[in-house]
């Protein structure tokens, strides 16, 4: 393992698994939207089985968020971080909250 990029090495960079109470789910939408809709079911569903909070941001009310997202509405974030867009998969949001 000498010569191994540090990428490649186990045991290299590790991230701590956060509790649930420790993450954040967000769900960006806006009103009238099917897909948000579909989506806030499914966020309501996995975050309440794991006790992970979550919070909803409207693109209507947020000039910033509708200039990064307005193209990809819903966007899910977790931690901050876009996990998916437009369609939510529920055993993907619930292994990214799991792991």
């Amino acid at each position: 393992m000498a010569g191994m990029s540090s990428m490649f090495r186990r045991g290299g960079r590790r991230t701590e698994k956060k509790a649930p109470g420790e993450r954040l789910v967000t769900l960006i939408r806006k009103p009238g939207c099917h897909l948000c809709d579909d989506a806030q079911e499914v966020i309501e569903k996995v975050c309440g089985d794991l006790g992970v909070p979550w919070e909803s941001k409207d693109i209507t009310q947020d000039e910033d968020l509708h200039r990064e997202y307005w193209e990809q509405i819903p966007v899910v974030l977790v931690d901050g971080a876009q996990h998916t867009f437009w369609r939510v998969n529920e055993e993907r949001l619930r292994k990214a909250l799991t792991q």
